[in-house]
């Protein structure tokens, strides 16, 4: 029997781990519950970027995970952080949602829909992608030299009916038919994600413990820091290819301070 250490924090993904769609999935509340109750800080680390940190408290709190929106960090808060370091005062076009050009905005960025006044083209999962945005990033990065920066690196996010294509399939878009690669995509497993989880935790990464659906993202930004990589088997990554974790887990149940039986 392999023995799951506990932990001073942990980081959950939110999509695939703690709920698919509008429901929770098995184990999720009572394991943050108990994980809580021994006394463990726990946060919730998302590369999805159609929603606030506060909708997704929201949601938490509504499926019975109590949260608010400090107990959140989002694809957009590591976007927004490397901006301002990289790309301060920038002028941003933004292949998009609404939600995600708004956040820019706060933040005090400047949107814009001209190629030629564009210093930095964003890319993000965008559900209404189209045509004339590609022609505008396009014009953006070869006719004006604007970077790219991606808010992060999947190919698509796990939904009931079998998902939806993400990030990537828009970024491989703007890559394709400029010629130019992304100088960063932010979210998991970049190490500034890494950064801002382990800033709003307060705590050093060997106390940590990144609990995800996804070897590529959840896992390796953990191990990538140090931290202990946990894939649970709810989401996206199948049995057979779950090598590589440090531990993996079959439902959230396992992780409870309780929990008495094998691991995978």
């Amino acid at each position: 029997m392999s023995v799951l250490p506990q932990f001073a924090a942990y980081a959950f993904d939110l999509d695939g781990t703690i709920y698919l769609g509008d429901d929770a999935l098995p184990g999720a509340v009572e394991t943050i519950a108990e994980l809580r109750g021994a006394g463990a800080r726990v946060v919730f680390v998302t590369n999805k970027p159609l929603d606030s940190a506060t909708d997704y408290a929201d949601k938490l709190t509504a499926l019975g995970i109590p949260a608010t929106r400090d107990d959140v960090i989002t694809a957009i808060d590591a976007l927004v952080a490397y901006l301002t370091a990289r790309h301060p005062a920038s002028r941003l076009l933004a292949v998009a949602e609404p939600l995600l050009c708004a956040e820019l905005a706060a933040a005090g960025f400047t949107m814009t829909d001209d190629p030629a006044q564009t210093d930095v083209v964003v890319v993000s999962f965008d559900r209404t992608f189209t045509y004339a945005k590609l022609l505008a990033a396009f014009r953006a990065v070869r006719d004006h030299g604007a970077a790219i920066v991606a808010t992060n690196p999947d190919a698509y996010c796990p939904t009931p009916d079998g998902g939806l294509p993400d990030c990537a399939a828009m970024l491989a878009a703007v890559e394709a038919c400029t010629g130019a690669c992304a100088e960063a995509i932010v979210g998991k497993p970049s190490p500034y994600m890494a950064r801002a989880l382990l800033d709003r935790l307060g705590v050093e990464a060997a106390e940590l413990a990144v609990v995800g659906d996804r070897l590529t993202t959840d896992v390796a930004m953990g191990q990538s820091v140090g931290a202990t990589g946990i894939l649970v088997l709810t989401g996206a990554t199948p049995a057979d290819l779950a090598a590589g974790a440090d531990y993996v887990i079959e439902t959230l149940d396992q992780l409870k301070p309780t929990y008495r039986g094998a691991l995978t």
